[in-house]
């Protein structure tokens, strides 16, 4: 495999976890943070300790605080910085390459919607960088935690783009024997999969905490997974991508596992937690939270009915009790499956 130059943007547990499986596919690595601390963290004792525990880095991984020092001749820039901070960044990465004279691919790792303007990540990238300092924008979802991503879990997700050539590209920079990538080119549908995922996730927290079985997960999970198809159709989504990766795949593995910080806030939200407690509580990014805001006004805007999110919304942020919620929710008139 030939040697690629890679800037990775977020030193958060997800984008480090990436940088790692670059840098063990022997790329040349730069992880871009704007803390010094864990900048020299990362390079004096290859570990990066609030995100990723004493789980070690790869040698290659190399830390920066200065971003034009970071993407510098960089083939490929990848954004894994929180939803609220992507569009600051894209335009300092634009004001960067621009000074450079540098033409990158963008890959996109974050999953959310911008608040405000319900844009996706690949939109923020595109509306800030300009087409000639960007080759294409890609994206990476599907279900993967960083921390089974960093000790080499079996793990699968999908890269989609507009030009798969490009995706072909970045699927063959992290492809190895523990990170298996695959191609598609709905961008629409990958993200909308991705960032509502952590949505449904909150209330899987809820349910377990609150001692509910596998009955009312079950539904949760499914009737959720509707809900994420039929707002991302109404926006031009492939159905089929729903059904893979970025849609049942991320939904699983987010709603299910006590390293989804998602499903860790919904519960303590069965317990009764306030959501400044849970925020306060958890120390990072919880982008369910904010997504839940934008998902409702979104579904509102483009009348689409998605009353499990509408629910989530309610307990959020209007206090109603989480059994309160879920006794509507099955109180609300039968219909067909497929309506």
């Amino acid at each position: 495999m030939s040697t690629t130059s890679i800037a990775v943007l977020g030193a958060g547990s997800w984008g480090t976890a990436l940088a790692n499986v670059l840098a063990e596919n022997h790329h040349d690595v730069r992880l871009w943070s704007h803390r010094a601390a864990q900048v020299a963290e990362i390079n004096e004792t290859h570990l990066n300790s609030k995100y990723l525990g004493e789980n070690p880095l790869h040698e290659g991984v190399v830390a920066y605080t200065d971003l034009r020092a970071a993407v510098a001749g960089a083939e490929i820039i990848l954004s894994v910085v929180p939803t609220k901070a992507t569009r600051e960044v894209a335009h300092k990465l634009q004001e960067t390459l621009a000074n450079i004279g540098q033409k990158v691919i963008l890959v996109g790792a974050t999953k959310g919607l911008e608040p405000g303007t319900y844009k996706r990540t690949s939109e923020m990238l595109a509306e800030e960088v300009d087409p000639k300092y960007r080759e294409a924008v890609a994206v990476i979802e599907g279900p993967s935690h960083a921390e089974g991503t960093i000790k080499h879990d079996p793990t699968l997700v999908s890269v989609a783009s507009d030009d798969l050539k490009v995706a072909e590209r970045v699927q063959a920079v992290f492809t190895n024997a523990s990170f298996r990538v695959y191609t598609n080119d709905d961008l629409v549908g990958s993200e909308i999969g991705g960032a509502l995922k952590n949505v449904i996730a909150i209330g899987a927290g809820a349910l377990e905490s609150l001692g509910y079985d596998a009955n009312a997960k079950a539904a949760l999970f499914t009737r959720g997974l509707a809900e994420i198809a039929r707002l991302g159709q109404a926006l031009g989504a492939n159905p089929l991508t729903f059904m893979g990766l970025a849609g049942v795949g991320d939904l699983y593995a987010t709603a299910t596992s006590v390293h989804s910080r998602n499903f860790r806030a919904g519960l303590q939200l069965g317990e009764g937690k306030s959501l400044d407690e849970i925020v306060a509580h958890m120390g990072m990014v919880i982008e369910g939270i904010s997504t839940t805001k934008v998902v409702h006004e979104l579904a509102q805007q483009k009348h689409v009915d998605m009353p499990i999110t509408k629910a989530i919304y309610q307990v959020l942020y209007e206090n109603q009790a989480p059994k309160d919620a879920i006794a509507e929710l099955m109180g609300r008139p039968v219909h067909q499956e497929g309506e």
